[in-house]
């Protein structure tokens, strides 16, 4: 089954940009998670719907308008978030409705409606070979920029007062940040699409977090389960015949689930075990 799912040219494309786009999202995700910026993520691809509306719109490859207009907007989130009166929650709130709402108006009014499911839940058909080229290129950049910013990507996710202090310039990696997100989220919409894009940057590093305690340990445990599960839901997929972006969440979610209850279990086996060597130095005390 696996051999006849790939000898289809658009599974092998969509797999690609799937894989990296997983190993992106669930890269960044770490870092978005313990910053408390995950909604950030869910702002941004409501953005990317409305910039790719317009774009398919105007008759313009969509991904060239998406990029700028997203990571514009990633800059824009981060700045409201630090400097404005207005709460973070509620500036991402009302720009992410706003941007949803004028994609859906947008496509509406120029009959694209027949293209809008597709924006909305992804489509493994809507790759095509220069939107693969693209994300590849674009994936690429932003695995070498986060591992050449590890550092102080680490140093400002933790600790942002001792960073200062230190020399460094928070901002300018939270802006880093923020940028590589948005650049994340572009290039998986496509396949995961704009409503469910925002779940491969959570799951991946909260499923983590249940059994890995470690900054490095997370993020390496939030990357290979990130691209297991997508490799996973394309199966699902291909076989039951569901959309990708929902199976691959689905199966997020499954594994989050597992996670829990396995981090459920060991907490109490460690438990037990205190207890009974507790009890084994109070016998041999008496």
């Amino acid at each position: 089954m696996i051999a006849e799912m790939f000898s289809y040219n658009f599974i092998v494309r969509a797999f690609i940009v799937g894989t990296l786009v997983s190993l992106c999202a669930s890269l960044l995700g770490v870092t978005l998670v313990l910053k408390r910026y995950s909604m950030i993520g869910d702002g941004l691809s409501h953005v990317g719907f409305g910039s790719l509306a317009i774009a398919a719109a105007a008759g313009v490859a969509p991904l060239e308008i998406a990029v700028p207009v997203v990571v514009l907007s990633a800059f824009f989130l981060l700045r409201i978030s630090e400097n404005s009166k207005i709460n973070g929650d509620a500036a991402i709130a009302i720009i992410s409705s706003t941007a949803l709402a004028v994609g859906v108006l947008c496509a509406s009014l120029t009959g694209m409606n027949t293209d809008l499911n597709s924006y909305l839940f992804g489509s493994i058909l809507a790759v095509s070979n220069s939107d693969a080229i693209m994300c590849v290129a674009l994936a690429l950049v932003i695995i070498v920029m986060y591992f050449l910013l590890y550092n102080r990507i680490f140093a400002v996710t933790f600790d942002e007062s001792f960073a200062k202090a230190t020399g460094m310039k928070p901002a300018i990696y939270n802006t880093a940040i923020a940028v590589l997100t948005a650049m994340t989220i572009v290039i998986g919409m496509r396949i995961m699409g704009t409503l469910l894009i925002s779940a491969l940057i959570i799951f991946p590093a909260v499923t983590s977090m249940r059994l890995c305690k470690k900054f490095k340990s997370v993020i390496i445990a939030s990357g290979i389960l990130s691209v297991v599960c997508f490799f996973v839901g394309m199966i699902v997929s291909y076989n039951f015949d569901t959309p990708t972006g929902a199976t691959v969440v689905v199966i997020n979610c499954m594994a989050f689930v597992v996670f829990r209850l396995a981090s459920f279990v060991i907490s109490k086996l460690n438990g037990i075990k205190s207890v009974s060597k507790s009890d084994g130095k109070i016998s041999q005390s008496e």
